[in-house]
């Protein structure tokens, strides 16, 4: 009996020391067999050109398992958690071409592990002696993001990935995909990180028992964004404020779109009218509730009287960025503009439902209950 327990204590020890070693590795193989497929293919598919490097794109969206081209546009919308970017991607989706579908997830993973192998000197030299430089590992952490942003939903015309994290390495991705184009999401700190809070959204760092600790975190990710979005230039990379796009919806919408380079379609501005239908949400994400609604303002001010004194009055200090994107820092509550008056109805329309959209949400997040909404 004890040979037995020393047993599972043995392998309950080494499952805790090994599991994220195991993981790396299961990451790495899928990688592996990606760049072995592709070269097993590339002796039947020769290169057309410099550009490609691997073999065409089908027709009509259908990629084939491991096919990766680097000239692919892929839009990449991104932003700190909490920032917008379901309602963004949900507006887009509304669009008849274009699809962006669920957070992935394993996007956000593997370019991370992809960013450590990068930034560790012993890694990179182990890697270089194996004979797997940084092009196998580019080529083949391009042909895993193709794969699942082409294939993990339906498909369309324009091809779009929303995983907030993934703006961290926007240079990084424009590396590899030098045709793709970023909407990044920008909110006030203060909503974003009372959103964190009260909606109990786990990201890695953030201590969700303490305002100061998360604005500081805050301000951390949106200047890592913010500098990476410098980066690639405006050609590239587009700021959207979520306060603005939400007073003004059409407006905004309309300078995306330009900015994406696909034509206008009124069904942006009516997402709410799709969902379940040309829009799938996953009830597992925090903003599914939220996002069946039309546009309204009821998320602008929710922050307001929230934050602890102590912490408002040092705003300048622990989240300076607020400053630097334009939010003041010191106004309880600021003044974000007038909203268009069909934002105002559909407001008064949500207020006046609110047993309607109750029942709604509960069919679409299993983070709903009975006394929130």
């Amino acid at each position: 009996m004890a040979s037995k327990f020393k047993k599972i204590m043995y392998m309950m020890l080494v499952s805790q020391k090994f599991k994220k070693k195991y993981i790396a590795l299961w990451l790495f193989s899928i990688m592996a067999v990606i760049f072995y497929m592709n070269s097993i293919l590339e002796k039947d598919c020769p290169r057309n050109n410099e550009d490609q490097m691997q073999y065409p794109i089908e027709p009509n969206n259908q990629i084939s398992l491991f096919s990766y081209n680097k000239n692919v546009p892929i839009i990449f919308v991104g932003g700190v958690p909490r920032s917008g970017t379901t309602l963004m991607r949900a507006m887009l989706d509304a669009h008849p071409n274009i699809h962006c579908g669920e957070e992935t997830r394993i996007i956000p993973r593997i370019l991370t592990m992809r960013n450590q192998w990068a930034n560790s000197p012993k890694e990179s030299e182990r890697l270089q002696n194996a004979g797997i430089t940084d092009e196998i590992l580019d080529s083949a952490v391009g042909a895993f993001i193709t794969e699942v942003v082409a294939n993990h939903g339906k498909k369309s015309e324009k091809m779009c990935n929303k995983d907030p994290l993934v703006l961290r390495y926007t240079s990084y991705l424009k590396s590899i995909f030098p045709k793709s184009k970023f909407v990044f999401m920008v909110r006030d700190g203060r909503a974003v990180v009372h959103s964190i809070i009260t909606r109990k959204v786990t990201i890695t760092g953030f201590n969700l028992n303490s305002y100061e600790d998360c604005l500081s975190k805050w301000n951390f990710l949106i200047q890592l964004m913010y500098a990476q979005c410098i980066s690639v230039g405006p050609e590239n990379c587009l700021p959207v404020y979520y306060e603005q796009l939400v007073l003004h919806p059409e407006q905004n919408m309309k300078r995306i779109l330009d900015f994406l380079g696909i034509e206008w379609n009124d069904a942006v501005l009516q997402h709410e009218k799709l969902i379940g239908k040309e829009i799938s949400l996953s009830k597992n994400e925090r903003s599914s509730d939220q996002v069946i609604k039309p546009v309204n303002l009821e998320a602008l001010n929710s922050w307001v009287g929230k934050i602890p004194a102590d912490v408002i009055a040092r705003m300048d200090t622990i989240a300076p960025m607020l400053r630097q994107l334009g939010y003041d820092p010191n106004a309880n509550p600021p003044n974000y503009g007038e909203p268009d008056q069909k934002i105002k109805d559909n407001t008064f329309h949500i207020k006046q439902n609110k047993d309607y959209w109750l029942a709604l949400a509960k069919k679409y997040s299993v983070h709903v209950k009975d006394s929130v909404l």
